[in-house]
């Protein structure tokens, strides 16, 4: 999607601070982090939101949630973490490129609350 700003970091069109990247995969940190930790993992792919996930997606979506939990260890969310997925208007998604935003480290909550 060329008016998509996640489409365009993929791209590298729009420099981001990446942390994880392999062919279907993009993981990076937010650039308004809410916590210590904070980053976005994307599929590659531009799927607009959760609520356009089809069966074919199941892959792609798994390795998501694995990077998600391998890259929130890696950073040492040892004691958990937060995985969030805005889902259209009333779930007050911004970018229409399905994103799971991971936070973690200590005041996860108050800061989340904050929001």
């Amino acid at each position: 999607m060329s008016d998509c700003i996640f489409c365009k970091i993929v791209a590298g069109d729009i420099p981001a601070k990446k942390i994880y990247e392999d062919e279907q995969v993009l993981a990076f940190h937010d650039i308004n982090p809410v916590s210590p930790v904070h980053f976005l993992v994307i599929p590659k792919l531009h799927i607009p939101s959760m609520a356009e996930l089809q069966p074919e997606h199941e892959a792609v979506m798994g390795k998501v949630m694995t990077a998600a939990s391998r890259i929130a260890r890696e950073l040492r969310c040892t004691d958990g973490f937060r995985t969030i997925v805005n889902t259209g208007r009333v779930g007050r998604q911004e970018v229409y490129h399905l994103h799971v935003h991971v936070v973690g480290g200590p005041d996860v909550l108050p800061a989340m609350l904050k929001r």
